[in-house]
């Protein structure tokens, strides 16, 4: 199974990084850290649909993005079209790091979230010391104490947590949480394919005050229009964005 492949790199990667930096460390660089976090929950809460604009080089389903501007240059229109980015970190199957975070994050004031795959809070500690306000809990990674600690931890470093979720089951557990802002992906972790309907399915379990974002599956028109009558408050979009050509048409026609 791909997400099993992928943690099981994730737990090689963290023990090497840990021969570099301990824990402790990482641990006291968070606390040193004197950039106040942008608020990721204030971002979306706005009256209408939020966009959360995402960067990646590569995904296991998709192989390598065929970007069409620099980055530079796409950080520029993520500046003026979206609301909050959202960077892949995941080095091994994304293509992405740390360093490509603090690249983007020295690029924009917007709030960013670290999309990764948290299984330990030496990522919590590293989230706050590269710039995140706000990272990626998947709850089908963690079980429920693991969950509220690493959800706790990122409030308390002053960062927002999105919890993930893929079925009812994580759903309720992610209710139960009292999480602020709930993700769900529509993409299934174990064998990568997309269904809309996971979105439309979980949305009435969310309850009010609690930001609803859809992840992954947008293409088009349509598919925004569907989950807009779901009732999300966002959408995170990736690989169409870092393939668009005309990318102010896009995001103003979604956002409107």
């Amino acid at each position: 199974m791909i997400l099993d492949e992928i943690v099981a790199d994730k737990k090689k990667r963290l023990l090497r990084q840990k021969t570099e930096i301990s824990e402790e460390q990482m641990k006291q660089l968070a606390a040193e850290c004197e950039r106040e976090s942008v608020s990721f929950y204030g971002a979306l809460a706005k009256e209408g649909l939020s966009i959360i604009g995402e960067f990646k080089k590569a995904s296991p389903s998709h192989g390598r993005m065929n970007n069409k501007l620099e980055l530079t240059d796409r950080i520029q229109q993520y500046n003026m079209l979206v609301d909050a980015i959202s960077c892949l970190t995941e080095e091994d199957h994304f293509l992405g790091s740390v360093d490509y975070f603090k690249q983007i994050r020295g690029m924009s004031g917007l709030p960013m979230i670290r999309k990764d795959f948290i299984i330990d809070p030496y990522q919590i500690f590293e989230a706050k010391v590269i710039g995140a306000d706000c990272i990626l809990l998947i709850a089908a990674l963690l079980n429920d104490r693991e969950l509220k600690l690493f959800y706790d931890l990122a409030y308390a470093l002053g960062m927002d947590a999105l919890v993930e979720v893929h079925n009812e089951e994580e759903m309720k557990r992610a209710v139960g949480l009292d999480a602020r802002i709930i993700g769900v992906n529509n993409r299934n972790l174990k064998d990568f394919t997309i269904d809309l309907n996971t979105t439309k399915a979980l949305a009435p379990m969310v309850p009010e005050g609690t930001l609803l974002v859809s992840e992954s599956g947008v293409a088009g028109d349509e598919d925004v229009e569907f989950l807009k009558a779901a009732g999300v408050d966002a959408l995170l979009i990736g690989t169409v964005f870092m393939e668009a050509e005309n990318l102010e048409e896009l995001a103003g026609k979604w956002k409107s």
